[in-house]
């Protein structure tokens, strides 16, 4: 076994080879024609310390403006990387020439955890990619989607029921509530806390997993021979936590597969994506790829699902906390469609533009994964005068997309009225950019556009979103980094979330 000295030697020599070797490649590239405009590289690390930590979709936003440029470039230790921060951009490159950039880049973090091959969204674009795809519309179209409400509501119901008695545990709720829905549209199986075991060991997978494929989460990202070394080695705590996350995978997995298998035979099971698929076995419409493809497919709608659904109803509590006026106005238009004699249901969507508007804003307001999931240029092109190489890491900077003045007057506050036209009417824009572009949209945006927009006008209807009190009875201000507030309910609303309970057999 080699020593740790020698292991460091030959970490440090391949990092210089590999550096000078990037940049080598960087300065043939310019050869092909000029990089779009970036801050200025250093040598040999480039824009490595351009590259920030956090905030990196306000950053290059910043860095744009200053820039003048809908695109901002830079290379990193000879990676190329891309930001759009100008939506009409990213209609160019991600939906026009979807061809060329849908792929997704390898990071070396995604390989070693197996997610290449097993998350959809972080697939690269091919085959593989095309099969999950193809099984995952089959699911998840907007006709079949409309199959799940009942599942939704359930579990919503029972969101409203823990709010009614236990408000201050908002986001666990929220969490709860989003991870419910897709374990039982896919499984069947049921959450209904948060310490559950299968939500649990996803809970533990997505701490261990997502800041390393995040931006600047794992040196080996950049440096793809690391992720061989051993993971005792001092330092390497990357290469731990990979390992980590690989066996919570599995576990995420394993629990509600066992949960399933036992419920089918002692004939319990409920209707699910996967026990529809086993039903099939032995048929001539089983499909044994589907089957698998299936497994992969349920965790990265429990991974968006994570990270769209619980910060964007978090969002809305906050935003709803900070603008009664809006609140109020929402509650007007709930009385006047719904009445209070029932909880809103899904057929009263089109009928409620003002829940629509403030679903949209909610979305455009703070869109989860401000700079999106990245995707990669599959060969070289050309934009505006620009060289792409192939390979480069593309990022659509959401944040500075949904914070564009020439497109939303004043758009760092809150406003749910700026999607009504002069009629009073909601006007066309109605894309969801969180959703992502081009050939790599979101498959489940159907089921996360009706878990939010049902959270949104069920809440409205039933609370009060108000500011905490103090023990003298004072408002408990609230910041950015802490949100304590506290809810109020008719008893006519009380009556009607303890009714849906016992409708729901609670």
């Amino acid at each position: 076994m080699p020593n740790l000295s020698s292991l460091v030697s030959i970490a440090l020599g391949g990092l210089l080879f590999v550096g000078l070797k990037k940049m080598l490649d960087f300065w043939s590239g310019q050869k092909r024609g000029p990089y779009p405009p970036g801050p200025k590289p250093k040598f040999l690390i480039g824009n490595a310390l351009d590259f920030p930590m956090t905030g990196a979709g306000h950053h290059f936003m910043e860095v744009g403006a200053q820039l003048q440029s809908g695109l901002v470039y830079l290379n990193v230790l000879g990676n190329h990387i891309l930001f759009i921060n100008k939506k009409s951009v990213a209609d160019d490159l991600l939906e026009k020439r979807a061809k060329i950039y849908s792929g997704r880049p390898q990071l070396a973090a995604t390989l070693a955890m197996g997610w290449d091959t097993t998350n959809v969204s972080l697939m690269d674009y091919g085959d593989n990619w095309r099969r999950h795809r193809k099984v995952s519309q089959q699911h998840l179209n907007k006709r079949k989607t409309k199959s799940y409400e009942p599942i939704q509501k359930r579990h919503l119901h029972k969101m409203l029921h823990r709010l009614l008695h236990s408000p201050e545990d908002f986001w666990q709720h929220s969490e709860v509530l989003s991870t419910a829905i897709i374990m039982d549209i896919m499984y069947g199986y049921q959450i209904d806390r948060l310490d559950d075991p299968a939500n649990a060991a996803a809970l533990k997978m997505l701490e261990l997993g997502l800041p390393l494929v995040m931006p600047g989460g794992a040196l080996m990202n950049v440096l793809p021979f690391l992720r061989h070394l051993p993971a005792w080695i001092p330092g390497n705590s990357a290469g731990k936590a990979v390992k980590e996350c690989e066996f919570w995978t599995r576990e995420m997995l394993r629990i509600p597969l066992e949960d399933l298998a036992k419920r089918m035979k002692e004939g319990t099971a409920t209707y699910s994506i996967v026990s529809e698929c086993w039903e099939k076995k032995g048929t001539a419409d089983a499909d044994l790829e589907a089957e698998s493809v299936l497994y992969g497919v349920t965790w990265t709608m429990y991974a968006a699902a994570m990270e769209t659904t619980v910060s964007s109803t978090t969002c809305f509590f906050y935003t709803m906390l900070m603008h009664p006026e809006f609140q109020r106005k929402a509650q007007a238009e709930i009385d006047k469609i719904v009445g209070t004699n029932r909880l809103p249901t899904f057929e009263d969507r089109p009928s409620l533009p003002y829940i629509e508007a403030i679903y949209r804003e909610v979305m455009r307001y703070a869109p989860p994964l401000y700079i999106g999931l990245p995707h990669a240029s599959r060969e070289d092109d050309w934009y505006d005068g620009y060289f792409i190489p192939k390979g480069t890491t593309v990022f659509a900077n959401l944040w500075a997309m949904t914070h564009d003045e020439t497109i939303y007057r004043d758009a760092n506050a809150f406003n749910p009225e700026r999607f009504f036209d002069e009629r009073g009417e909601l006007n066309d824009d109605d894309q969801i950019l969180a959703y992502g572009f081009g050939r790599r949209v979101c498959v489940g945006k159907y089921v996360a556009s009706a878990t939010l927009w049902i959270t949104i006008v069920s809440i409205l209807a039933c609370f009060n979103i108000e500011k905490a009190k103090d023990e003298y009875g004072n408002d408990i201000e609230v910041n950015d980094e802490y949100i304590d507030f506290g809810l109020t309910i008719s008893e006519g609303a009380r009556k009607l979330v303890e009714d849906a309970m016992v409708g729901e057999g609670k």
